[in-house]
């Protein structure tokens, strides 16, 4: 049975690495199997659309990682704030995004050019309260916390990136339906990890082992109770499996290669 969820995603027709711009590139550049990440995309799609809906943009020449569409910007209702991507390289992917939007009626708005904002990359609704996560240190800046609260209304929570393997919020930290959370507190400055602490219950909060992290079990679709994931240890899925989470495997590795994973791969478009 279908969830009500929609995703946006992009076919990876132009996807290689052709630039480093996090730790997970070096070593990277050109040395993308074109063929394996198609398929490897493709059997993520499929798994989607067994479960939700799913929705396509057209990939670009000139933007190999317009496949992220997670980094599109952030989508609440029919409102969209397109993001403004840190480093040049991907610049060239937000007009594509924004047009996308515009021709299915959203309201689309423009961060400011001097505030950088990665978009459901760096922006995580909570699935329990009426909060949004906002993480800034590496990508995203916390001045795009005004903006957003401006825009959208509502409880913006800042969250400070320490490590430069988890570059975007969306690779350490996955908020689940029910209310639960998802997430590797070594990511985190001590600020950041006790305000996670205080506002979500220790029932409700799953720590992440530093290999699932590294393995990107964070960068997680959620679709209902089912979870996708490039790959995750016994422990981790027996962890949500006690809470009534299912966990669908299926291997990103060529994605990785880029620095992202499943949740990388996905722009949720049903936010009420």
């Amino acid at each position: 049975m279908k969830t009500p969820h929609v995703f946006l995603m992009c076919p990876p027709e132009y996807f290689d690495v052709s630039y480093i711009i996090n730790p997970w590139m070096h070593g990277n550049v050109r040395k993308i199997d074109n063929a394996l990440a198609k398929q490897q995309w493709r059997a993520l799609y499929d798994i989607l659309t067994d479960h939700a809906n799913v929705r396509l943009v057209s990939p670009q020449p000139g933007s190999p990682d317009m496949v992220f569409t997670a980094n599109a910007g952030l989508v609440k209702g029919r409102r969209f704030l397109v993001t403004r991507f840190r480093y040049p390289e991907r610049q060239y992917e937000e007009p594509y995004f924004a047009d996308w939007f515009l021709d299915r009626g959203y309201d689309v708005s423009l961060m400011p050019r001097h505030v950088p904002f990665e978009g459901a990359g760096d922006a995580l609704f909570d699935r329990g309260a009426q909060r949004l996560w906002l993480a800034y240190g590496h990508r995203s800046v916390l001045a795009a916390r005004e903006v957003i609260a401006e825009r959208f209304g509502g409880e913006v929570v800042a969250l400070k990136l320490t490590d430069q393997r988890f570059y975007h919020l969306d690779t350490c930290f996955c908020p689940l339906d029910g209310g639960y959370v998802l997430y590797y507190p070594a990511a985190f400055d001590a600020p950041s990890r006790a305000t996670i602490e205080r506002l979500v219950p220790d029932s409700r909060r799953i720590v992440v082992a530093e290999d699932d992290a590294l393995a990107f079990a964070c960068n997680a679709v959620s679709a209902g109770k089912r979870i996708v994931v490039n790959r995750a240890s016994t422990a981790f899925v027996d962890a949500l499996g006690r809470r009534g989470f299912e966990v669908v495997q299926t291997p990103l590795s060529e994605f990785m290669k880029a620095g992202g994973s499943a949740k990388c791969l996905t722009l949720r478009l049903d936010e009420p």
